[in-house]
């Protein structure tokens, strides 16, 4: 009975403490997808955001925050006007508001926390997996950071801003969305066609992590299947004389290796020349513990993965470059993969929402999955190195578009930057590739796509394979064409084409299909739709699919080495998905289609 009492206490005591503005609901009357009805406003995203880099404490700070529209320049407001469910971008139905922000606007964001009493004597770090796209941070009124840009992690130390007690966080956002230069992929202000809903403020996980003093603030992992070498830079906060980084490679809970060194020194790893290596067909992964020393006691420790594997190019004996997985020739074919939902927009409603697109990618066949224009949370990348998927990561497109000269092969327009244009695209290209460098899955960067933005096309493959030489680079794909990175890229609609061909690189078709499925019940707009070319049946959607399949087999032979259809889901008014824009049905034929592109995929093996 006295719990009964106290318990009833305590509901009294919340709801009296509920905002008046009452609780969240999504907003709207668009689609959504079945995950939107798993959401718990109190344990929103709840899984570990950051599984290359892993410590045991955290706090996630997901959930309602109250929030505020206000004209650009003007105060902290004094009132705020309801609840946003974070990390849902205002525009999205998830996050309870829908409304679009506008270049002429702030987003406000607050929400008051406290730190667990076990973590005193630690630093405290502010983790925002990513904000589009220029956050400014308080913490108790102290200006803790700013950042720019839309697609990578960022994190303020906020340790000297706590206070005992309740914290109070603030975030103010401004967003342009295409009124400016910085990259923004297919969002646009007037949506339509194959451009998208704005994607305005917070909308990836926002997080609390307690450090030691020094502590390991990133990892970059690289592996050497041919020298049997795993290769571990460990940056340290604050290093000190003395400081030792060790690595541990573990196979299960078995111990593979161990090596450590010091004076900020990359720790090389000797692997047996047995090593399991990675692939879509056996995706192993080696668990590995990364520790920081100092004076005979452990200062840090992270637990990560790697895995051994090696992308690259050889001419085979008929000529024709290909693409290699560690040392062997493989066609890579996947969907074009834009990562948006009806209901979150850039943000997967649950993480099982997160893994299940690139579940169906290997239920259909594929191998790859090219990530169009778009950067994925951290944990999408951990479900690709797990289950066994090739990423082409594109970079978002931004600023103006020069003249696309698709057919042309030699020095097509390209566009002139202002300075502050290009020193934006090169900061946040750089911090994209810096935070993904470690996952296995990627096998290349992509800087542009069809001629979006595209400028100093050489310089800027160039800087790519300089800074990554692990990776292959498709310097853009669809042209317009240069003479640079590792692959001449050409796009074609809806069938497969071979219209130029580059004996000194790899050719491959970054772009075909699009055939489209109208399917009453799930669609974004029921009387506006749009597709390359469109079919009334599930059954004639998939004989042209096949056709097409069929085709590409064949010019495999006369010299493409990749391919990517046209696309994993229907996304707002585009209907040429594989799945409905909502993940409740399959459109094609899925076993016809695994069996045609698992054809593909192993036909140079």
């Amino acid at each position: 009975m006295k719990k009964l009492c106290i318990s009833s206490v305590l509901a009294c005591l919340a709801l009296f403490s509920l905002p008046a503005y009452g609780q969240w609901k999504p907003a709207g009357d668009k689609i959504k997808t079945k995950w939107a009805q798993e959401i718990d406003v109190d344990n929103v995203l709840p899984e570990y955001p950051r599984p290359i880099m892993e410590r045991q404490d955290w706090m996630n700070l997901n959930g309602l925050w109250s929030y505020a529209v206000q004209p650009c320049g003007k105060a902290s407001p004094a009132s705020f006007d309801g609840q946003i469910l974070v990390p849902f971008a205002i525009e999205s139905s998830l996050s309870g508001v829908g409304r679009t922000l506008g270049a002429e606007n702030e987003l406000w964001y607050q929400r008051d926390f406290s730190v667990p009493g076990k973590w005193s004597g630690k630093r405290v770090l502010l983790h925002f997996g990513a904000v589009d796209w220029k956050a400014d941070v308080w913490v108790n009124g102290i200006k803790v950071g700013t950042h720019t840009g839309g697609f990578a992690p960022f994190s303020f130390d906020i340790t000297a801003a706590l206070q005992k007690g309740s914290n109070r966080l603030t975030v103010k956002v401004w967003d342009p969305t295409d009124k400016s230069y910085q990259p923004r992929g297919k969002q646009v202000s007037s949506p339509e066609g194959i451009w998208y809903t704005p994607v305005s403020g917070i909308w990836q996980t926002v997080w609390l992590e307690p450090v030691p003093q020094r502590y390991i603030s990133s990892l970059k992992t690289t592996p050497d299947i041919d020298g049997y070498k795993l290769t571990v830079q460990a940056a340290i906060d604050a290093p000190a004389a003395g400081d030792k980084v060790e690595v541990r490679v573990f196979d299960g809970e078995r111990l593979v290796a161990t090596a450590a060194a010091i004076n900020g020194q990359p720790v090389e790893v000797a692997m047996p020349e047995d090593a399991k290596l990675w692939s879509p067909d056996s995706p192993f992964l080696y668990r590995m513990e990364v520790s920081l020393c100092s004076g005979g006691k452990v200062q840090d420790q992270v637990q990560s993965y790697a895995a051994m594997r090696k992308y690259s190019t050889k001419r085979d004996d008929k000529g024709i470059v290909r693409l290699q997985l560690n040392n062997k020739d493989l066609f890579q074919f996947g969907p074009l993969d834009q990562g948006w939902w009806p209901d979150g927009l850039y943000t997967a409603p649950t993480d099982e929402a997160l893994r299940y697109d690139i579940e169906k990618t290997k239920d259909f066949g594929f191998n790859m999955i090219r990530k169009h224009i778009k950067v994925e949370p951290a944990r999408w990348y951990t479900h690709c190195d797990r289950l066994g998927i090739i990423v082409w990561q594109d970079m978002p497109s931004g600023d103006r578009n020069p003249e696309w000269q698709n057919r042309k092969y030699f020095e097509g327009t390209e566009l002139t930057r202002s300075p502050e244009s290009e020193a934006n695209y090169r900061k946040e290209w750089k911090e994209i590739i810096d935070c993904l460098y470690s996952y296995p899955c990627i096998g290349t960067w992509v800087p542009f796509n069809e001629a979006w933005g595209q400028f100093k096309t050489r310089e800027i493959a160039e800087w790519t394979k300089q800074y990554d030489p692990t990776r292959l680079v498709n310097p853009a794909s669809g042209g317009n064409h240069y003479t640079c990175g590792d692959m001449l890229d050409l796009h074609n609609y809806p069938n497969p084409e071979m219209y130029l061909y580059d004996a000194q690189r790899a050719t491959v078709l970054g772009e075909y299909g699009g055939i489209g499925l109208v399917l009453k019940g799930h669609l974004w707009e029921p009387d506006r739709n749009w597709g390359y070319v469109q079919f009334s049946t599930s059954e004639d959607a998939t004989k042209e699919y096949l056709k097409f399949a069929k085709l590409l087999k064949d010019m495999i032979a006369q010299g493409f080495s990749a391919a990517v259809y046209t696309q994993t889901t229907d996304v707002e008014i585009e209907v040429n998905g594989l799945l409905t824009y909502d993940r409740k049905v399959i459109k094609l034929d899925e076993a016809a289609l695994r069996q045609i592109n698992s054809e593909i995929c192993n036909s140079l093996k």
